[in-house]
């Protein structure tokens, strides 16, 4: 069982420390949603 995104828009915000916004990018797009924006920041 896992998350149906079809037909959904995501913005991915990664953490550089944590989880990428790349990787997020890429599980979000395998359940199926439309990245709309990928970025990786620092967050202090």
């Amino acid at each position: 069982m896992g998350l149906d995104l079809q037909g959904k828009k995501v913005v991915a915000l990664g953490e550089r420390d944590g989880i990428q916004g790349a990787a997020i990018a890429q599980c979000a797009t395998s359940a199926g949603a439309d990245v709309v924006l990928e970025v990786t920041h620092c967050f202090v």
